[in-house]
């Protein structure tokens, strides 16, 4: 490790004949704080410290994974089959979290999407619920001839779960951050 012995005392260039001349007395200069500055907080401070990025990830990797599987099922089942692939359940809940993901990271960036996430995040509530009632009525009504496709909507249904467990989560954050702000 380096080191150096540096004198750290600030001096002033005198000369001692037009000291003595002028008859002032030397003066010492120092910096000193006086009080501490406190850091700037920028908008949504609180907020971006439950990193609610890491959430809108999760949420853009399972809308990819919605996505998939929705995929999966357009190939491989006729379309008038179940309500799931009828209506592109998948897809269209795996597009909408995908984005709400995104608008949810780039809250650290832009914090005026703050209204537009919490809305975007409510509307992916809503159609997640309606999308888990579909799943639920061709779960009802399985037939046992295709157990691989069961198991498949079983799966989305959980990714649905935890779409909208992200969802009410950011819900709350974001509707305490904009109650916050508005007082």
């Amino acid at each position: 490790m380096a080191r150096a012995d540096i004198d750290m005392d600030i001096h002033k260039d005198e000369d001692p004949h037009t000291r003595s001349s002028q008859r002032d007395p030397l003066i010492i200069q120092q910096y000193q704080a006086t009080e501490m500055m406190p850091d700037k907080k920028g908008p949504l401070y609180d907020l971006l410290q439950k990193q609610p990025a890491v959430l809108g990830s999760l949420q853009m990797i399972s809308g990819f994974l919605s996505m998939g599987v929705g995929i999966l099922f357009s190939v491989t089942q006729d379309m008038t089959q179940s309500l799931f692939t009828l209506f592109r359940v998948s897809q269209m809940t795996g597009a909408l979290f995908f984005f709400a993901g995104l608008v949810s990271n780039l809250l650290f960036k832009y914090p005026a999407l703050l209204s537009a996430s919490l809305a975007i995040n409510c509307g992916c509530i809503v159609v997640a619920v309606v999308a888990a009632c579909l799943i639920s009525i061709d779960l009802a009504k399985w037939q046992s001839e295709n157990d691989e496709h069961l198991k498949m909507e079983v799966l989305e249904l959980c990714v649905l779960g935890l779409e909208v467990f992200l969802s009410a989560i950011l819900c709350f954050w974001f509707s305490k951050e904009k109650r916050a702000k508005s007082n």
